[in-house]
């Protein structure tokens, strides 16, 4: 449950959009090897963030150095992670994660979205429990579920959710098994269409008509930040 809404309709030119991954990319990396150090063998997080760079394009040259910004072998800047929860309208549980250099502009910014669109910016804890977290492996429309299944199962995931609506599928795996699972499937030649760990909700909250629209708003705004790494919610779109 909770999956990820895909939010339709992107502003902006390709090339900005591509800018604006490589942004966040970029900070994931520098926050994984600034926690963990700058060898990704010894750093799964590291790891998983260049795996993603690279999977974006990202020129390796690009990745190193900012590995070596972080480690503090060429001068960049520190980024400090932080994650704010809140409500979106008809009660959706919105989880926003971030990684910024000013704390200030980035909690007017994501306040400022919340108010905008009908929401309500929240304390720490106000709906971090209706969400856990997990590795998510998606695979899209028309992939083999049995071919998936199987996969899955032998690899130690936990869930193998599939959606009546389109036929995608979502393997789900505790966070510490992420990187053996995916490995998994993508060894038994089952290329995932997107992976990583996120916060996957409980429960959904179905919306539909005007809240709909003000919600899949709020998200988009939130999502278009600079300073946003990741957008979570436990919307669940009522055609």
């Amino acid at each position: 449950m909770g999956r990820l809404m895909a939010i339709a309709g992107r502003k902006g030119a390709q090339d900005a959009r591509r800018g604006k991954i490589f942004t966040k990319l970029i900070r994931e990396i520098n926050v994984a090897a600034r926690q963990g150090g700058g060898d990704p063998s010894a750093n799964p997080r590291l790891r998983l963030a260049m795996d993603k760079a690279l999977s974006a394009n990202m020129a390796k040259d690009v990745i190193e150095r900012a590995i070596k910004k972080a480690t503090g072998e060429l001068e960049g800047v520190d980024y400090e992670e932080l994650r704010y929860e809140g409500y979106a309208p008809g009660g959706v549980a919105v989880i926003v994660d971030c990684m910024t250099d000013n704390k200030v502009r980035t909690v007017g910014d994501v306040r400022h979205a919340f108010t905008k669109h009908g929401g309500n910016l929240g304390t720490d804890g106000s709906v971090a429990f209706m969400f856990r977290k997990c590795g998510v492996i998606s695979f899209p429309a028309g992939a083999d579920e049995d071919a998936v299944t199987e996969a899955a199962i032998e690899a130690g995931a936990d869930d193998v959710v599939v959606y009546p609506e389109d036929g995608a599928i979502d393997v789900i795996c505790a966070p510490e098994q992420f990187e053996h699972v995916n490995r998994a499937m993508v060894s038994a030649g089952l290329k995932p269409e997107q992976a990583g760990v996120s916060m996957r909700a409980d429960n959904d909250v179905k919306i539909s008509g005007e809240t709909a629209e003000q919600v899949i708003k709020l998200l988009d705004m939130l999502e278009d930040l600079d300073d946003v790494q990741n957008v979570y919610s436990n919307a669940e779109l009522d055609p």
